[in-house]
């Protein structure tokens, strides 16, 4: 169904304005009404009224004047960080890391919690994000939008778990349960989803709109980003390479269900590690075994070369079928492989496929999955203050 087109009332074209104001506040800081005026082509009267109804409003407060220009010091003008906050959480089958910020971004609160997320989901979410609302001297209450940063596959119609081989005890139903019981929204995300929303606005794929995050960690999975939107497939399992049928791996029917899938038992960090030890590097991670690859190219060259080979399996696969341009290497191993291993696995993908995509390592070294949830967490928040249907009545400007 077509969307029906909006008029163009006072009102409607008040709340665009007012919405650029805000947006442009968010990226740029401080600014005064004029410069508020000639970003937005606005006259001074329309810009004066824009920041009086946002003052009103209580979105955007003068925070100091200007200096060094010719005549009087302007008043600068600022978001109000206290106008929302929201939480994001990255959540592992050992427990919970959870970051609250406020309106700006800026993170106002921290916590990890250590648990079985398989003993009680909705009870330990709650407990986390009252921690991280006590963390952030905020009340609980103050809270406006919650995302989940969780492994498996999202439902991208429902927003609900289907399936997490890891988080048995997340399934459907858990979203309407957690959304009940925290009384605000709550949405799941796919956390290698999240992990690349991150690294399209703060890392190696910032500007970039089409690419490929292979997240390289305990198992194998892609986000994939067009257009600079985040492709998740009809029923949300796209990017579930860790399930690709690869040379070198045990192919068992059902293995979604019973096994470990066969690229991520060829390439996770299981196998990583494994394959270090033989190698020589004795370590207690395959982080931390790869890291001291990188640092040692004489006798950690042949254990790069070998994890290159496994992980562009996986690369050669999605970029054939995808052709991104640009693969971006995260999570354990993709994280401490660095430019070392990103530019093995781009020499070994020509050598498998028709494509050069151009490969390297993330630029976000920690917390990717939780970065990502903040910003998703965010871009809601905001979207919902910009909307907003109290905006100031008034007819003027």
């Amino acid at each position: 169904m077509s969307r029906r087109r909006q008029p163009g009332t006072p009102r409607l074209l008040r709340a665009l304005n007012d919405r650029a104001a805000l947006e442009l506040l968010l990226a740029h800081g401080p600014l005064t009404r004029a410069r508020l005026g000639e970003l937005t082509g606005l006259s001074k009267v329309t810009a004066s009224q824009l920041v009086e109804r946002l003052e009103r409003r209580g979105l955007v407060e003068s925070v100091g004047v200007s200096a060094g220009g010719r005549g009087p010091n302007a008043a600068l003008y600022a978001v109000v960080p206290s106008a929302a906050y929201v939480v994001g959480m990255a959540i592992g089958p050992h427990g919970v890391t959870a970051r609250a910020a406020d309106l700006t971004g800026a993170e106002r609160g921290r916590v990890e919690v250590a648990a079985d997320i398989s003993d009680d989901p909705v009870g330990l979410v709650h407990q986390v994000l009252a921690q991280a609302a006590a963390d952030a001297e905020v009340p609980a209450t103050k809270i406006r939008h919650v995302v989940l940063g969780s492994p498996g596959v999202i439902d991208p119609r429902s927003g609900e778990v289907s399936f997490s081989w890891e988080l048995p005890r997340w399934h459907r139903g858990l979203l309407a349960a957690l959304t009940a019981d925290l009384n605000r929204p709550v949405r799941i995300v796919n956390d290698v989803n999240l992990a690349a929303v991150a690294e399209h606005r703060l890392g190696a794929a910032a500007g970039v709109d089409d690419f490929v995050l292979l997240w390289c960690d305990r198992g194998m999975g892609v986000g994939v980003m067009l257009g600079g939107r985040l492709y998740q497939g009809v029923l949300g399992a796209a990017g579930e390479v860790g399930y690709l049928p690869v040379p070198g791996a045990e192919l068992v029917h059902g293995v979604t269900r019973a096994h470990k899938a066969p690229y991520s038992a060829l390439a996770g960090a299981e196998s990583v590690r494994a394959l270090a030890r033989e190698h020589g590097f004795r370590h207690r991670t395959a982080a931390a075994a790869v890291t001291a690859a990188v640092a040692d190219p004489d006798a950690g060259g042949p254990l790069l070369d070998e994890i290159a080979r496994r992980i562009a399996l996986g690369a050669a696969a999605v970029s054939v079928v995808l052709d991104p341009g640009l693969v971006v290497l995260a999570g354990e191993v993709g994280s401490a492989g660095g430019a070392e291993l990103a530019v093995r696995v781009e020499r070994e993908v020509r050598q498998l496929a028709p494509v050069a995509p151009k490969v390297v390592g993330t630029t976000i070294d920690t917390d990717p999955v939780l970065h990502g949830a903040v910003l998703t967490a965010l871009d809601a928040a905001r979207e919902e203050i910009f909307d907003a249907d109290d905006a100031d009545p008034d007819t003027t400007g």
